[in-house]
């Protein structure tokens, strides 16, 4: 037998990364310093509506009412992450900075998330700072992703984390441990006596953690609080909170001064509202004839464009939000430049001549397909965009959650042949301002689909009916934005980030996208380094 000891395979870094494991050494950041280094335009851009996304689905989640870092919380994160193609910042949220994987292009790959995660962090500083609503938003998203992080650490990973970041706290010692040790049995919950014989607790004044205070999850004696390593995350959340109320300050004093460079205005002051999923400007799933849209609209449409639908052959006719809704969404799904005019002709031409209708309409159909005007072909209209609007009287533009009247709402989901309980269900999430949600419940109960679907956009909302009613197939690409849901186990979260397959798809989507950005650098003029260093905030 060989008995001679097996040494682990040697990591061998090349010299640019070892300047980002200096700079990125953990999973975790507080943000304290702003980066340092310049990049491109289209890297800003792109590195603040990748955070966006993955800001937008922690608040999904939340919205579901899933007790936040509970197993269910974190399946449906993970799955959103995974399905948006964000590998990046999957595993900084499950993976330990203590365990680094030996592949070095691995290696290389996470450290690069670290460096995206660290620098978009200060981008959306920039432009959430404006008001108090956008303050308190960013805020509320950037503690949950701080949390989720920092709760996948384990005890050797917090003491690197703490020895890092300067921060002195020390675990108690077995003797501090044994004098308290009745109050950590009676106060530690969901945990047995040999099981909390192992945790660390730290003490620290009880006003550092008053949300364990307030809910009896930590034992207090003489003003002091005793944690264990499983809610330390509280301690350190404090710091963080006030390192981004700081930043945050700092950046609205900066404001009007970096807003100068009119390439990052307009990004900042509409990132908020934003559409960060999948590009519906033209379908490449063959044509949708417009004899089959009645049929269609019965169960593939969303409810804010089936109501455009049947007002369309109610009343033939639309006015000019309704028409740029509706027009661009049949755009996105498959109905042709041809087909969209001789559709709208003949609803439009019961009320009035065919020469009128060539006068006052045809143009704008020609215009939204990018033949006429402007020559620019428009992408059909979010949900983001679809619930800012304000519909006037017999408009039937805008989200029907949010703008009809609830009486006036029910009416309309019992005539689609639901239910009182799946009403109340769907009137639940509207009234609460939740109305994606509201819609995905929709979507559930129509298609009697066995987990919750997340909606962001109308032409989403039939793709992936239709995809369950078997009249597509799903397909995916390495550099979709959005990707369909994989049929998991509920235990199979793990094998998101451990799978070879998974990472080697990764590796390649990575060094394309870096390619592409390279490429695209090296032949526009607009591209200038853009300097962060000038941003202190």
């Amino acid at each position: 037998m060989d008995f001679r000891r097996k040494t682990r395979p040697r990591l061998d870094r090349k010299p640019q990364f070892e300047n980002l494991e200096a700079q990125y050494p953990h999973n975790v950041a507080l943000y304290r310093f702003p980066p340092t280094e310049d990049i491109k335009i289209h890297d800003f851009e792109d590195l603040a509506l990748e955070r966006l996304k993955v800001l937008r689905i922690l608040e999904q989640a939340t919205s579901k009412n899933l007790r936040f870092l509970s197993d269910e919380w974190k399946e449906s994160v993970n799955a959103e992450l995974n399905r948006e193609g964000l590998k990046g910042y999957l595993r900084l949220c499950t993976n330990s900075s203590a365990n680094s994987t030996a592949n070095s292009t691995k290696y290389e790959l996470e450290l690069q998330a670290r460096r995206r995660d660290y620098i978009s962090h200060f981008i959306l500083r920039l432009a959430y700072c404006r008001t108090e609503e956008l303050k308190r938003w960013f805020l509320t998203r950037e503690m949950e992703l701080f949390k989720y992080k920092f709760s996948s650490m384990s005890s050797t990973d917090i003491k690197h984390f703490l020895d890092l970041n300067k921060l002195e706290y020390t675990p108690l010692s077995e003797s501090q441990k044994d004098a308290v040790k009745d109050g950590l049995y009676e106060s530690t919950i969901g945990q047995s006596v040999s099981k909390i014989e192992l945790l660390d607790f730290y003490k620290v004044p009880f006003t550092q953690v008053l949300d364990l205070v307030r809910t009896r999850r930590c034992y207090l004696k003489d003003g002091f609080a005793y944690v264990n390593t499983q809610d330390f995350v509280s301690i350190i959340a404090v710091l963080q909170l006030n390192e981004i109320e700081h930043g945050l300050q700092s950046a609205q004093k900066l404001i009007r001064e970096v807003e100068t460079d009119e390439r990052i205005f307009h990004l900042l002051k509409s990132l908020h509202t934003s559409y960060t999923g999948k590009d519906y400007a033209l379908s490449k799933e063959g044509n949708v004839p417009p004899e089959s849209l009645d049929q269609l609209s019965k169960k593939s449409f969303p409810i804010c464009m089936r109501s455009c639908h049947e007002h369309l052959r109610t009343h033939h006719h639309l006015k000019h939000g309704g028409r740029m809704q509706y027009g661009l969404f049949l755009k996105g799904i498959g109905v042709t430049l041809e087909d969209s005019l001789r559709f709208f002709r003949e609803e439009f031409t019961k009320k009035i001549d065919a020469e009128q209708f060539a006068k006052r309409y045809e143009y704008n159909i020609y215009h939204n397909y990018g033949k006429k005007g402007s020559m620019i072909s428009y992408m059909p209209y979010s949900c983001l965009k679809i619930i800012q609007e304000n519909p006037v009287q017999d408009d039937c533009r805008g989200c029907p959650y949010k703008s009809s009247d609830p009486s006036l709402l029910k009416m309309k989901l019992t005539s689609y042949g639901l239910s009182s309980a799946h009403v109340q269900e769907i009137m639940t999430y509207a009234t609460k301002g939740h109305y994606q949600l509201a819609c995905g419940k929709y979507f559930q109960i129509m298609h009697e689909s066995p987990g919750d679907m997340a909606i962001n956009h109308p032409n989403q909302y039939f793709e992936e009916s239709q995809i369950l009613m078997g009249n597509r197939t799903s397909k995916k690409a390495a550099n979709a934005s959005i990707r369909k849901p994989m049929k998991r186990g509920a235990n199979d979260t793990t094998q998101v980030m451990n799978a070879d397959e998974d990472d080697e798809l990764w590796n390649i989507a990575e060094t394309q996208e870096s390619t592409f950005h390279s490429q695209q650098a090296e032949r526009s003029a607009w591209d200038e380094d853009l300097d962060l260093t000038a941003i202190d905030c």
